[in-house]
């Protein structure tokens, strides 16, 4: 299943080049994976984005798709594109999730609860 959360693009996130900064990007999919998710102790380990067309366009809503494509033991590997509403993909991300433990501040496996959670989105 693919989760689809709506972010919008203010004006100010429009740099200098006339386009949305790019990291940016990783603050819109940040936002819409904290929309998404049930599982609130985890941390980025890895970020990866291919930008494949500029947004010039503020003030709007676009799409920011996004699913789980791999569930290990301590962590999970997220896919997203951000999409505007003519279907244009403009990024492609991948993130890994690493979630921890709030006492130790270090990662641990991930419970039932969580595993479950995540099969609902595995895109396979």
């Amino acid at each position: 299943m693919i989760y689809t959360g709506k972010q919008f693009v203010r004006w100010d996130d429009i740099d200098a080049f006339g386009h949305v900064n790019n990291a940016k990007y990783l603050t819109y999919i940040q936002e819409a994976r904290f929309l998404w998710s049930t599982i609130t102790e985890m941390v980025v380990a890895r970020a990866e984005v291919d930008y494949i067309e500029a947004i010039y366009e503020g003030g709007r809503f676009y799409d920011v798709n996004l699913w789980v494509e791999a569930i290990g033991n301590s962590s999970f590997t997220m896919a997203y594109e951000v999409v505007g509403d003519n279907g244009v993909v403009h990024a492609r991300v991948k993130t890994v999730q690493v979630v921890v433990s709030m006492e130790t501040m270090k990662s641990r496996p991930l419970k039932d609860s969580e595993r479950e959670f995540l099969n609902q989105y595995l895109k396979a």
